[in-house]
């Protein structure tokens, strides 16, 4: 039937958008010309559905499909865990389990993902485990999805102990390492990587900075995230965004030097947020700034 492909390819649009709207029209044209019934265009909605965030109706339609491929779970896995429903999205691997569906390389980032949102670190360990059964344990995707999963259970030597065994590594190798050891308050050992990431000559992005500058930030390292915020655009092109200001405004307020952080606010080519606002009027707080805390509350409620 020639409409088959057309609407596939409508439909892949919709994933593609994140058109709810338009999904929700394709949809019911399915149903008008009589093709809503074809597991290839079913497949092809729980997809959409999942990709629009639309999770009852994608499981819904998941549930009336007859051939629920990988492809199938590995969406509905991804799009529970990237809503942070890490719950079903688990459910949804063991019924992949339960169902003998083969995994692929797509399929145990989410996985991990979720693990490390429910600090489910034996659940991980199992998943490792099964990575390497299926030689996929150095994907780039999973290695790195090992890292975080460890590294947020708390385990920093089973992180550590993937991130050394990398045959390659890429910037989210090196930033989810570097932010495993800031969220564990070892800023010393975010630095000692971050200079091993420059001398190798490993590509420096936003994310990488932003793990640096919340270590010092959280360890008491003003000058040190002072210089790095200073040469982020001369020396590695990246140019200062809000999340690396709001890091710079909670160190220096966290040090007490609330004008200088003031001063950094009313610089900003970008306009400030409420995370930022808050930090700053939090370190006001801490400090007894009212006269900086009075000058922000008039910026804030303007």
């Amino acid at each position: 039937m020639a409409t088959i492909p057309l609407y596939a390819s409508l439909i892949d649009a919709c994933i593609t958008t994140k058109n709810f709207t338009t999904l929700i029209q394709i949809h019911a044209q399915t149903i008008t010309n009589g093709i809503y019934h074809r597991d290839f265009i079913r497949s092809k909605l729980v997809s959409a559905y999942a990709s629009c965030t639309q999770m009852r109706q994608a499981a819904l339609l998941f549930s009336f499909t007859n051939r629920q491929t990988t492809f199938l779970f590995n969406s509905l896995i991804r799009a529970y865990a990237s809503l942070n429903l890490f719950s079903h999205s688990l459910s949804f691997f063991r019924r992949m389990l339960d169902a003998c569906k083969p995994i692929d390389r797509h399929t145990l980032p989410s996985v991990l993902k979720s693990c490390a949102g429910l600090s489910a670190v034996r659940l991980g360990q199992q998943v490792h485990g099964i990575l390497l059964i299926n030689g996929l344990a150095f994907d780039l995707a999973n290695s790195n999805a090992l890292i975080n999963m460890y590294a947020k259970c708390g385990n920093l030597a089973g992180a550590r102990k993937v991130f050394d065994r990398m045959p390659a590594r890429n910037e989210v190798s090196w930033a989810t390492m570097m932010a495993g050891y800031g969220m564990h308050g070892k800023g010393g050992e975010v630095l000692v990587l971050f200079n091993r990431m420059v001398e190798e000559g490993s590509s420096v992005d936003a994310v990488c900075l932003t793990a640096v500058l919340s270590a010092c930030s959280h360890g008491g390292m003003v000058e040190k995230g002072a210089e790095y915020f200073g040469m982020m655009e001369e020396r590695f092109g990246v140019k200062p965004s809000l999340e690396h200001y709001t890091c710079m405004v909670d160190m220096l307020g966290r040090a007490g030097r609330v004008e200088e952080a003031e001063e950094l606010v009313m610089r900003m080519e970008i306009k400030p947020d409420e995370v930022l606002w808050a930090a700053l009027l939090g370190s006001c707080k801490i400090h007894g700034k009212v006269d900086v805390a009075e000058r922000v509350s008039r910026n804030v409620f303007i």
